[in-house]
């Protein structure tokens, strides 16, 4: 590489959880650069989890982060081109790959879904994940299954 690589940057913690993670969420909540306003959807939504799921033992950040876990994808497949054909080859993803990918499919699909607001959009999202349902989930499922029936291509990889 003729460049130096570039530093990797240092994300805050969020001031209630006092968490990198939340911040990081939040970020890509974030539209237009109005991050107070992804802070207040996040925490409504937690606030909306906490009081769907008060049967449960866990703190709402603790289900947040096993929905997470939950929707986080460990192989991908990635194009790669070879002799005028393309192959889809599996690849592990990276860890901070994997967070990203998994931060944006939950809010992704959290934003497909119908009605509401977006905290609750957000929060029905978190609860779906948390119970191994819901798109976010169904995603990752769709992202294994690409790589198992894609698996005679893996000594492809790079």
């Amino acid at each position: 590489m003729r460049k130096a690589k570039p530093k990797k940057r240092v994300i805050l913690p969020d001031p209630v959880f006092n968490d990198q993670k939340v911040s990081k969420f939040v970020n890509h909540l974030m539209y237009d650069g109005k991050k107070n306003t992804s802070y207040e959807i996040f925490y409504h939504a937690l606030d909306v989890v906490k009081g769907k799921m008060a049967n449960e033992e866990k703190s709402a950040l603790e289900i947040w982060k096993t929905a997470l876990d939950n929707i986080t994808p460990q192989v991908e497949v990635k194009s790669r081109r070879i002799g005028g054909a393309t192959f889809q080859v599996p690849t592990e993803v990276r860890p901070d790959r994997k967070e990203s990918v998994a931060m944006k499919n939950l809010i992704s699909f959290a934003r497909k879904r119908g009605g509401k607001s977006m905290a609750e959009k957000l929060a029905a999202e978190i609860m779906d994940a948390y119970n191994n349902q819901g798109g976010a989930f169904k995603r990752k499922e769709d992202m294994h299954r690409m790589a198992e029936a894609n698996r005679a291509f893996a000594h492809f990889r790079f």
